[in-house]
Protein backbone atom coordinates (compact mmCIF):
# COMPACT_ATOMS: atom_id res chain seq x y z
CA UNK A 1 0.00 0.00 0.00
CA UNK A 2 1.33 3.61 -0.97
CA UNK A 3 2.19 5.97 1.71
CA UNK A 4 -0.96 8.45 0.52
CA UNK A 5 -2.83 5.50 0.68
CA UNK A 6 -2.31 4.72 4.01
CA UNK A 7 -2.46 8.32 4.79
CA UNK A 8 -6.29 8.02 3.65
CA UNK A 9 -6.95 5.09 5.25
CA UNK A 10 -5.62 6.51 8.62
CA UNK A 11 -8.15 9.50 8.00
CA UNK A 12 -11.01 7.66 7.13
CA UNK A 13 -10.73 5.69 10.47
CA UNK A 14 -9.77 8.68 12.70
CA UNK A 15 -13.39 10.58 11.34
CA UNK A 16 -14.66 7.60 12.09
CA UNK A 17 -13.86 6.79 15.60
CA UNK A 18 -14.23 10.97 16.28
CA UNK A 19 -17.60 10.34 15.06
CA UNK A 20 -18.57 7.47 17.58
CA UNK A 21 -20.24 8.04 20.49
CA UNK A 22 -18.49 8.66 23.53
CA UNK A 23 -19.33 8.18 27.17
CA UNK A 24 -19.93 11.39 28.94
CA UNK A 25 -17.40 11.19 31.40
CA UNK A 26 -15.00 10.93 28.68
CA UNK A 27 -15.80 13.52 26.76
CA UNK A 28 -13.21 16.78 26.81
CA UNK A 29 -15.30 18.41 27.92
CA UNK A 30 -18.47 18.27 30.04
CA UNK A 31 -20.67 20.95 32.06
CA UNK A 32 -19.08 22.00 35.17
CA UNK A 33 -15.15 22.15 34.34
CA UNK A 34 -13.19 23.31 37.29
CA UNK A 35 -11.85 27.38 36.37
CA UNK A 36 -10.67 29.44 39.50
CA UNK A 37 -7.07 29.98 37.72
CA UNK A 38 -7.50 33.49 36.40
CA UNK A 39 -7.38 36.44 39.46
CA UNK A 40 -7.65 39.57 38.21
CA UNK A 41 -6.87 40.70 42.40
CA UNK A 42 -4.47 39.92 44.56
CA UNK A 43 -5.19 38.20 47.99
CA UNK A 44 -4.36 41.87 49.58
CA UNK A 45 -6.97 43.74 46.68
CA UNK A 46 -10.04 41.07 47.47
CA UNK A 47 -9.55 41.66 51.07
CA UNK A 48 -9.51 45.74 50.89
CA UNK A 49 -12.93 45.62 48.65
CA UNK A 50 -14.90 42.82 51.31
CA UNK A 51 -13.59 45.41 53.49
CA UNK A 52 -14.67 48.31 51.96
CA UNK A 53 -18.34 46.84 50.95
CA UNK A 54 -18.47 45.91 54.82
CA UNK A 55 -18.40 49.74 55.56
CA UNK A 56 -20.45 50.84 52.53
CA UNK A 57 -23.31 48.87 54.03
CA UNK A 58 -22.96 50.08 58.01
CA UNK A 59 -22.17 53.36 57.18
CA UNK A 60 -23.64 54.32 53.64
CA UNK A 61 -26.62 51.56 53.65
CA UNK A 62 -29.39 51.12 51.26
CA UNK A 63 -32.31 52.86 50.98
CA UNK A 64 -36.12 52.81 50.32
CA UNK A 65 -36.21 48.60 51.80
CA UNK A 66 -40.13 47.82 52.38
CA UNK A 67 -41.63 47.86 55.64
CA UNK A 68 -40.70 44.07 55.67
CA UNK A 69 -37.05 44.28 55.00
CA UNK A 70 -36.67 46.86 57.87
CA UNK A 71 -38.60 44.77 60.24
CA UNK A 72 -36.47 41.63 59.79
CA UNK A 73 -33.08 43.54 59.12
CA UNK A 74 -34.05 45.55 62.21
CA UNK A 75 -34.66 42.69 64.50
CA UNK A 76 -31.45 41.26 63.26
CA UNK A 77 -29.41 44.39 64.77
CA UNK A 78 -29.55 46.22 61.55
CA UNK A 79 -30.81 50.25 61.80
CA UNK A 80 -32.94 52.50 59.88
CA UNK A 81 -31.43 55.77 59.87
CA UNK A 82 -33.44 59.31 60.06
CA UNK A 83 -32.93 59.50 56.11
CA UNK A 84 -34.56 56.48 55.24
CA UNK A 85 -31.24 54.04 55.03
CA UNK A 86 -31.16 50.62 56.35
CA UNK A 87 -27.65 49.93 57.42
CA UNK A 88 -26.57 46.91 58.04
CA UNK A 89 -23.62 45.79 60.67
CA UNK A 90 -20.96 43.75 59.56
CA UNK A 91 -21.24 41.19 62.08
CA UNK A 92 -24.66 40.29 60.23
CA UNK A 93 -23.32 40.46 57.02
CA UNK A 94 -20.33 38.10 58.26
CA UNK A 95 -22.53 36.08 60.07
CA UNK A 96 -25.08 35.58 57.10
CA UNK A 97 -21.71 34.94 54.50
CA UNK A 98 -20.43 32.61 56.70
CA UNK A 99 -24.10 30.35 57.18
CA UNK A 100 -25.32 31.15 53.98
CA UNK A 101 -26.01 27.87 51.46
CA UNK A 102 -23.29 26.74 49.75
CA UNK A 103 -22.46 23.50 47.42
CA UNK A 104 -25.96 23.75 46.42
CA UNK A 105 -27.65 22.12 42.77
CA UNK A 106 -29.78 23.75 40.07
CA UNK A 107 -32.13 21.30 39.27
CA UNK A 108 -33.38 21.02 35.68
CA UNK A 109 -36.63 18.61 34.45
CA UNK A 110 -34.18 16.06 33.65
CA UNK A 111 -31.60 15.06 36.08
CA UNK A 112 -28.74 14.47 33.29
CA UNK A 113 -28.15 18.63 33.10
CA UNK A 114 -28.76 19.24 37.18
CA UNK A 115 -25.52 21.82 37.78
CA UNK A 116 -23.69 21.46 41.14
CA UNK A 117 -22.66 24.79 42.46
CA UNK A 118 -19.45 23.94 44.23
CA UNK A 119 -16.20 25.02 44.39
CA UNK A 120 -14.85 26.77 40.78
CA UNK A 121 -17.46 24.53 38.63
CA UNK A 122 -18.40 26.61 35.86
CA UNK A 123 -21.27 26.37 33.58
CA UNK A 124 -22.34 28.50 30.70
CA UNK A 125 -25.88 29.84 29.96
CA UNK A 126 -27.84 32.24 28.56
CA UNK A 127 -29.95 35.53 29.93
CA UNK A 128 -30.89 39.14 29.00
CA UNK A 129 -33.53 40.84 27.99
CA UNK A 130 -33.52 41.91 24.62
CA UNK A 131 -35.97 43.30 22.96
CA UNK A 132 -34.55 43.01 19.42
CA UNK A 133 -34.27 39.80 17.27
CA UNK A 134 -31.59 40.06 14.73
CA UNK A 135 -32.18 38.98 11.16
CA UNK A 136 -28.71 38.52 9.84
CA UNK A 137 -29.85 38.46 5.85
CA UNK A 138 -31.37 41.80 6.03
CA UNK A 139 -29.51 43.50 9.07
CA UNK A 140 -32.45 44.56 10.32
CA UNK A 141 -33.70 44.26 14.05
CA UNK A 142 -37.48 43.24 14.81
CA UNK A 143 -39.36 43.24 17.91
CA UNK A 144 -38.80 39.74 20.04
CA UNK A 145 -41.84 37.51 20.33
CA UNK A 146 -42.99 35.07 22.45
CA UNK A 147 -42.78 32.47 19.16
CA UNK A 148 -39.00 33.12 19.59
CA UNK A 149 -39.08 33.00 23.68
CA UNK A 150 -39.82 29.49 22.98
CA UNK A 151 -37.76 28.40 19.75
CA UNK A 152 -34.38 30.10 21.29
CA UNK A 153 -35.40 27.50 24.41
CA UNK A 154 -35.73 24.47 22.17
CA UNK A 155 -32.62 25.77 20.32
CA UNK A 156 -30.79 25.62 23.48
CA UNK A 157 -31.92 22.53 24.60
CA UNK A 158 -30.02 21.01 21.74
CA UNK A 159 -26.84 22.93 21.81
CA UNK A 160 -24.11 20.61 24.15
CA UNK A 161 -21.94 23.87 25.78
CA UNK A 162 -24.79 25.90 26.70
CA UNK A 163 -25.86 24.42 29.93
CA UNK A 164 -28.97 26.56 31.58
CA UNK A 165 -31.57 28.46 29.88
CA UNK A 166 -32.62 31.70 31.29
CA UNK A 167 -34.60 33.58 29.26
CA UNK A 168 -32.85 36.02 27.05
CA UNK A 169 -35.97 38.44 25.52
CA UNK A 170 -38.80 40.04 26.14
CA UNK A 171 -42.01 38.81 24.15
CA UNK A 172 -42.93 42.13 23.09
CA UNK A 173 -46.41 40.68 21.80
CA UNK A 174 -47.36 40.52 25.38
CA UNK A 175 -48.08 43.55 26.14
CA UNK A 176 -50.37 42.82 30.04
CA UNK A 177 -47.60 42.34 32.58
CA UNK A 178 -49.77 39.18 34.17
CA UNK A 179 -49.52 37.66 30.59
CA UNK A 180 -45.37 38.47 30.14
CA UNK A 181 -44.46 36.63 33.20
CA UNK A 182 -46.98 33.82 32.94
CA UNK A 183 -45.99 32.53 29.06
CA UNK A 184 -42.56 33.54 29.52
CA UNK A 185 -42.02 30.73 32.29
CA UNK A 186 -44.25 28.59 30.34
CA UNK A 187 -41.99 28.78 27.23
CA UNK A 188 -39.19 28.32 28.96
CA UNK A 189 -39.97 25.52 30.25
CA UNK A 190 -41.49 23.87 27.57
CA UNK A 191 -38.57 24.48 25.13
CA UNK A 192 -35.87 22.82 27.12
CA UNK A 193 -35.62 20.64 29.98
CA UNK A 194 -32.39 22.15 31.27
CA UNK A 195 -32.57 24.82 34.22
CA UNK A 196 -34.68 27.55 33.55
CA UNK A 197 -34.01 31.02 35.04
CA UNK A 198 -36.73 33.86 34.19
CA UNK A 199 -38.34 36.95 36.06
CA UNK A 200 -41.78 38.55 37.38
CA UNK A 201 -42.80 41.96 37.74
CA UNK A 202 -45.19 41.23 40.23
CA UNK A 203 -44.85 38.86 43.55
CA UNK A 204 -48.79 37.82 42.07
CA UNK A 205 -47.76 36.81 38.84
CA UNK A 206 -44.77 34.24 40.37
CA UNK A 207 -47.77 33.01 42.59
CA UNK A 208 -49.93 32.51 40.00
CA UNK A 209 -47.50 30.45 37.82
CA UNK A 210 -46.61 28.03 40.89
CA UNK A 211 -49.23 25.37 40.38
CA UNK A 212 -48.36 25.10 36.75
CA UNK A 213 -44.34 24.35 37.94
CA UNK A 214 -46.06 22.23 40.99
CA UNK A 215 -47.65 20.61 38.39
CA UNK A 216 -44.86 19.70 35.92
CA UNK A 217 -43.23 18.66 38.89
CA UNK A 218 -45.10 16.24 39.82
CA UNK A 219 -46.96 17.79 42.77
CA UNK A 220 -45.32 20.86 45.40
CA UNK A 221 -43.32 18.40 47.28
CA UNK A 222 -41.46 17.28 44.09
CA UNK A 223 -41.33 20.77 43.20
CA UNK A 224 -40.01 22.06 46.99
CA UNK A 225 -37.23 18.41 46.33
CA UNK A 226 -35.92 19.77 43.03
CA UNK A 227 -36.92 23.11 41.56
CA UNK A 228 -36.19 23.43 38.38
CA UNK A 229 -36.64 26.78 37.81
CA UNK A 230 -34.57 30.32 39.41
CA UNK A 231 -36.11 33.79 39.84
CA UNK A 232 -33.83 36.38 38.82
CA UNK A 233 -33.74 38.96 41.04
CA UNK A 234 -33.01 42.85 40.54
CA UNK A 235 -34.12 43.73 44.18
CA UNK A 236 -32.02 46.85 44.22
CA UNK A 237 -31.61 50.02 41.72
CA UNK A 238 -28.30 50.84 41.75
CA UNK A 239 -26.93 53.07 43.76
CA UNK A 240 -27.76 51.44 47.02
CA UNK A 241 -31.51 51.45 46.70
CA UNK A 242 -34.43 48.74 47.23
CA UNK A 243 -36.59 47.84 44.44
CA UNK A 244 -39.96 48.15 46.06
CA UNK A 245 -41.93 45.55 43.76
CA UNK A 246 -38.93 43.75 43.12
CA UNK A 247 -38.20 42.90 46.90
CA UNK A 248 -41.50 41.85 47.10
CA UNK A 249 -41.21 39.38 44.64
CA UNK A 250 -37.81 38.31 45.81
CA UNK A 251 -40.15 37.48 49.32
CA UNK A 252 -42.55 35.38 47.42
CA UNK A 253 -39.97 33.49 45.39
CA UNK A 254 -38.10 32.48 48.63
CA UNK A 255 -41.61 31.51 50.07
CA UNK A 256 -42.47 29.22 47.14
CA UNK A 257 -38.96 27.61 47.52
CA UNK A 258 -37.43 28.98 44.31
CA UNK A 259 -33.85 29.51 43.76
CA UNK A 260 -32.79 33.42 43.81
CA UNK A 261 -30.46 35.04 41.70
CA UNK A 262 -29.38 38.13 43.56
CA UNK A 263 -28.82 40.81 40.75
CA UNK A 264 -27.31 43.93 41.28
CA UNK A 265 -26.23 45.65 37.58
CA UNK A 266 -24.88 49.07 38.56
CA UNK A 267 -23.06 50.47 35.69
CA UNK A 268 -20.17 52.34 36.03
CA UNK A 269 -19.74 56.04 35.42
CA UNK A 270 -23.88 56.10 35.99
CA UNK A 271 -25.23 54.06 38.57
CA UNK A 272 -21.97 52.79 39.88
CA UNK A 273 -19.06 54.43 40.19
CA UNK A 274 -16.87 55.02 37.43
CA UNK A 275 -13.57 53.44 39.34
CA UNK A 276 -13.92 49.59 38.18
CA UNK A 277 -12.53 48.86 41.88
CA UNK A 278 -15.28 51.19 43.58
CA UNK A 279 -18.19 49.36 40.63
CA UNK A 280 -17.24 46.10 42.33
CA UNK A 281 -17.62 47.41 45.61
CA UNK A 282 -20.84 48.90 45.00
CA UNK A 283 -22.40 45.77 43.28
CA UNK A 284 -20.74 43.03 46.25
CA UNK A 285 -22.54 45.71 49.32
CA UNK A 286 -25.55 45.57 47.05
CA UNK A 287 -25.31 41.93 46.99
CA UNK A 288 -24.21 40.97 50.30
CA UNK A 289 -27.63 43.39 51.57
CA UNK A 290 -29.77 41.07 49.17
CA UNK A 291 -28.13 37.71 50.66
CA UNK A 292 -29.34 38.90 54.49
CA UNK A 293 -32.11 39.78 53.24
CA UNK A 294 -32.46 36.61 51.78
CA UNK A 295 -31.52 34.11 54.69
CA UNK A 296 -33.49 36.15 57.62
CA UNK A 297 -36.57 35.29 55.57
CA UNK A 298 -35.55 31.73 55.15
CA UNK A 299 -31.69 30.65 56.77
CA UNK A 300 -29.98 29.02 53.82
CA UNK A 301 -32.13 29.58 51.48
CA UNK A 302 -30.22 28.79 47.47
CA UNK A 303 -29.52 32.28 46.23
CA UNK A 304 -26.89 32.83 43.72
CA UNK A 305 -24.28 35.44 44.72
CA UNK A 306 -25.01 37.88 40.98
CA UNK A 307 -22.40 41.02 41.30
CA UNK A 308 -23.34 42.10 37.72
CA UNK A 309 -21.34 45.77 37.10
CA UNK A 310 -21.67 46.55 33.31
CA UNK A 311 -19.59 49.39 31.63
CA UNK A 312 -20.52 52.66 29.99
CA UNK A 313 -18.80 53.85 27.38
CA UNK A 314 -18.13 57.29 28.71
CA UNK A 315 -17.82 59.18 26.06
CA UNK A 316 -21.74 58.61 24.89
CA UNK A 317 -23.00 56.91 28.45
CA UNK A 318 -24.22 53.66 26.43
CA UNK A 319 -23.57 50.77 27.80
CA UNK A 320 -20.52 48.73 26.33
CA UNK A 321 -20.79 45.09 27.13
CA UNK A 322 -17.89 43.53 24.86
CA UNK A 323 -15.72 46.07 26.32
CA UNK A 324 -12.27 44.86 28.12
CA UNK A 325 -13.19 46.54 31.09
CA UNK A 326 -16.45 44.81 31.41
CA UNK A 327 -14.18 41.38 30.74
CA UNK A 328 -12.27 42.52 33.33
CA UNK A 329 -15.25 43.76 35.85
CA UNK A 330 -16.86 40.55 35.81
CA UNK A 331 -13.73 38.22 36.47
CA UNK A 332 -12.89 40.10 39.77
CA UNK A 333 -16.53 39.80 40.19
CA UNK A 334 -16.38 36.52 39.98
CA UNK A 335 -12.85 36.33 41.91
CA UNK A 336 -15.37 37.75 44.82
CA UNK A 337 -17.59 34.89 44.60
CA UNK A 338 -15.03 32.50 45.25
CA UNK A 339 -13.72 34.49 48.12
CA UNK A 340 -16.68 34.04 49.73
CA UNK A 341 -17.37 30.36 48.80
CA UNK A 342 -20.99 31.55 47.27
CA UNK A 343 -22.67 30.02 44.62
CA UNK A 344 -21.69 32.61 41.99
CA UNK A 345 -23.18 34.16 38.67
CA UNK A 346 -22.01 36.66 36.45
CA UNK A 347 -22.74 37.57 33.23
CA UNK A 348 -20.16 37.80 29.63
CA UNK A 349 -21.02 36.90 26.05
CA UNK A 350 -22.45 41.02 26.27
CA UNK A 351 -20.83 41.52 22.32
CA UNK A 352 -21.44 45.37 21.86
CA UNK A 353 -21.12 44.52 17.67
CA UNK A 354 -24.83 44.19 16.16
CA UNK A 355 -24.10 41.25 14.08
CA UNK A 356 -22.48 37.60 14.58
CA UNK A 357 -18.96 39.28 12.36
CA UNK A 358 -15.69 39.52 13.84
CA UNK A 359 -16.29 42.01 16.12
CA UNK A 360 -18.82 40.17 18.07
CA UNK A 361 -16.55 37.22 17.76
CA UNK A 362 -13.61 38.62 19.57
CA UNK A 363 -15.72 40.65 22.19
CA UNK A 364 -17.70 37.08 23.17
CA UNK A 365 -14.48 35.23 23.07
CA UNK A 366 -12.51 37.47 25.73
CA UNK A 367 -15.36 37.93 27.93
CA UNK A 368 -16.32 34.32 28.85
CA UNK A 369 -12.30 33.24 28.70
CA UNK A 370 -11.78 35.39 31.91
CA UNK A 371 -15.36 34.83 32.85
CA UNK A 372 -14.96 31.39 32.38
CA UNK A 373 -11.23 31.01 34.33
CA UNK A 374 -12.23 33.30 37.13
CA UNK A 375 -14.33 30.19 38.78
CA UNK A 376 -17.92 31.57 38.46
CA UNK A 377 -20.19 28.63 38.83
CA UNK A 378 -22.32 30.69 36.59
CA UNK A 379 -21.76 32.63 33.10
CA UNK A 380 -25.16 34.31 32.15
CA UNK A 381 -25.39 35.89 28.72
CA UNK A 382 -22.49 33.66 27.38
CA UNK A 383 -24.24 32.97 24.06
CA UNK A 384 -26.79 34.74 21.51
CA UNK A 385 -26.70 38.30 22.14
CA UNK A 386 -26.13 41.11 20.53
CA UNK A 387 -25.43 45.01 20.69
CA UNK A 388 -25.22 44.98 24.20
CA UNK A 389 -28.11 43.11 25.04
CA UNK A 390 -30.65 45.26 22.69
CA UNK A 391 -30.14 42.34 20.14
CA UNK A 392 -30.38 38.38 20.24
CA UNK A 393 -29.46 36.78 17.26
CA UNK A 394 -30.53 32.61 16.48
CA UNK A 395 -27.62 32.27 14.34
CA UNK A 396 -25.39 33.09 17.44
CA UNK A 397 -26.46 30.81 19.86
CA UNK A 398 -25.21 28.33 17.09
CA UNK A 399 -21.33 30.10 16.45
CA UNK A 400 -21.61 30.72 20.44
CA UNK A 401 -21.58 27.29 21.25
CA UNK A 402 -18.66 26.39 19.08
CA UNK A 403 -17.00 28.99 21.09
CA UNK A 404 -18.24 27.73 24.51
CA UNK A 405 -16.80 24.47 24.13
CA UNK A 406 -13.36 25.59 23.10
CA UNK A 407 -13.39 27.96 26.29
CA UNK A 408 -14.12 24.86 28.45
CA UNK A 409 -11.41 23.31 26.82
CA UNK A 410 -9.39 26.05 27.83
CA UNK A 411 -10.93 25.83 31.49
CA UNK A 412 -10.42 22.22 31.70
CA UNK A 413 -6.66 22.95 31.32
CA UNK A 414 -3.70 19.93 30.99
CA UNK A 415 -3.83 16.66 33.17
CA UNK A 416 -0.24 15.66 33.83
CA UNK A 417 0.24 11.89 34.79
CA UNK A 418 2.83 9.05 34.47
CA UNK A 419 0.52 8.27 30.93
CA UNK A 420 0.16 11.78 29.35
CA UNK A 421 3.86 12.78 29.41
CA UNK A 422 4.06 10.31 26.56
CA UNK A 423 7.41 8.62 27.20
CA UNK A 424 6.33 5.25 26.58
CA UNK A 425 4.14 6.65 23.49
CA UNK A 426 7.75 8.49 21.96
CA UNK A 427 9.46 5.28 22.85
CA UNK A 428 7.24 3.40 20.71
CA UNK A 429 7.08 5.83 18.00
CA UNK A 430 11.22 6.92 17.62
CA UNK A 431 12.84 3.49 18.61
CA UNK A 432 12.08 1.39 15.52
CA UNK A 433 8.59 3.08 14.96
CA UNK A 434 7.01 5.25 11.79
CA UNK A 435 8.65 8.43 13.37
CA UNK A 436 4.91 9.87 13.83
CA UNK A 437 2.17 9.47 16.38
CA UNK A 438 -1.02 9.35 13.71
CA UNK A 439 -1.87 5.58 13.92
CA UNK A 440 -0.67 5.46 17.67
CA UNK A 441 -2.93 3.71 20.15
CA UNK A 442 -2.71 6.59 23.03
CA UNK A 443 -3.81 9.20 19.67
CA UNK A 444 -6.50 7.28 18.84
CA UNK A 445 -7.77 6.55 22.11
CA UNK A 446 -7.02 10.59 23.18
CA UNK A 447 -9.01 11.59 19.73
CA UNK A 448 -12.24 11.97 21.15
CA UNK A 449 -11.63 12.32 25.26
CA UNK A 450 -9.05 15.21 25.16
CA UNK A 451 -9.95 16.91 22.24
CA UNK A 452 -12.58 18.82 21.13
CA UNK A 453 -13.94 19.64 17.35
CA UNK A 454 -16.14 22.57 15.98
CA UNK A 455 -19.60 21.70 14.74
CA UNK A 456 -20.03 24.99 12.43
CA UNK A 457 -16.20 26.18 12.54
CA UNK A 458 -14.78 25.19 9.48
CA UNK A 459 -11.04 23.65 9.86
CA UNK A 460 -10.71 22.18 6.27
CA UNK A 461 -7.76 23.60 3.58
CA UNK A 462 -8.29 25.78 1.80
CA UNK A 463 -8.97 23.13 -1.77
CA UNK A 464 -11.33 21.54 0.54
CA UNK A 465 -13.07 24.72 2.04
CA UNK A 466 -13.62 25.85 -2.25
CA UNK A 467 -14.74 22.18 -2.99
CA UNK A 468 -17.39 22.83 -0.02
CA UNK A 469 -18.80 25.50 -1.35
CA UNK A 470 -16.54 28.54 0.32
CA UNK A 471 -19.12 28.51 2.95
CA UNK A 472 -18.27 31.09 6.20
CA UNK A 473 -19.65 30.20 9.58
CA UNK A 474 -22.79 32.34 9.62
CA UNK A 475 -24.30 30.14 6.63
CA UNK A 476 -22.87 27.03 8.33
CA UNK A 477 -24.68 28.25 11.67
CA UNK A 478 -27.70 29.24 9.26
CA UNK A 479 -27.95 25.33 7.80
CA UNK A 480 -28.00 24.19 11.54
CA UNK A 481 -30.09 26.40 12.70
CA UNK A 482 -33.01 25.80 9.89
CA UNK A 483 -31.80 21.42 11.02
CA UNK A 484 -32.83 22.01 14.33
CA UNK A 485 -35.52 24.50 14.56
CA UNK A 486 -37.81 21.89 11.79
CA UNK A 487 -36.50 18.74 13.67
CA UNK A 488 -36.26 19.47 17.46
CA UNK A 489 -39.35 19.99 19.33
CA UNK A 490 -38.79 18.55 23.32
CA UNK A 491 -41.90 16.81 24.62
CA UNK A 492 -41.32 16.27 28.02
CA UNK A 493 -43.89 17.43 29.11
CA UNK A 494 -46.71 15.16 29.54
CA UNK A 495 -49.53 16.14 27.17
CA UNK A 496 -52.50 15.95 29.76
CA UNK A 497 -50.87 18.00 32.42
CA UNK A 498 -49.97 20.81 28.92
CA UNK A 499 -53.93 21.05 28.36
CA UNK A 500 -54.44 21.39 32.38
CA UNK A 501 -52.04 24.24 32.45
CA UNK A 502 -54.05 25.69 29.19
CA UNK A 503 -56.84 25.28 31.10
CA UNK A 504 -56.00 27.26 34.17
CA UNK A 505 -53.47 29.60 32.51
CA UNK A 506 -53.79 32.15 29.37
CA UNK A 507 -50.94 30.57 27.54
CA UNK A 508 -50.69 32.43 24.32
CA UNK A 509 -48.62 29.78 22.76
CA UNK A 510 -50.31 28.00 20.10
CA UNK A 511 -49.92 24.04 20.38
CA UNK A 512 -49.79 23.62 16.60
CA UNK A 513 -46.13 26.11 16.96
CA UNK A 514 -44.83 23.11 19.11
CA UNK A 515 -44.89 20.52 17.09
CA UNK A 516 -43.91 19.12 13.32
CA UNK A 517 -45.38 21.03 10.52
Amino acid sequence: MSEAAKRMGGRVARRALRAAPIPEDERPVRPGMEGGLFKPLTDAQVQRIHQAALEVLEQLGISQAIPSCIDIVSKAGGRLTDKGRLLFPRSLVEDTVANAARNIVLHAQDPKHDMELTGNRVYFGTAGAAVHIVNCETREYRESTLADLYNIARLVDNLEHIHFYQRSIVARDMVEPRELDINTCYACVSGTSKHVGTSFVLPEHLEETMPMLHAIAGGEKKWRERPFVSSSSCFVVPPLRFADDASRTLEAAVRAGMPVLLLAAGQAGATSPAALAGAVVQEVAEVLAGLVYVNLLVPQHPAIFGTWPFVSDLRTGAMSGGSGEQAILMAACGQMGRFYDLPTGIAAGMADAKLPDAQSGYEKSYTNLLAGHSGTNLVYESAGMQASLLGCCFESYIIDNDMLGAINRTVRGIEVTEDSLSIEAMRDVCIDGPNHFLGHTQTMDLMQKEYIYPEVGDRTSPKEWAEQGSSDVLQRATTRLNEVLATHFPSHIDAAIDARIREQLPIRLPRENMQPR
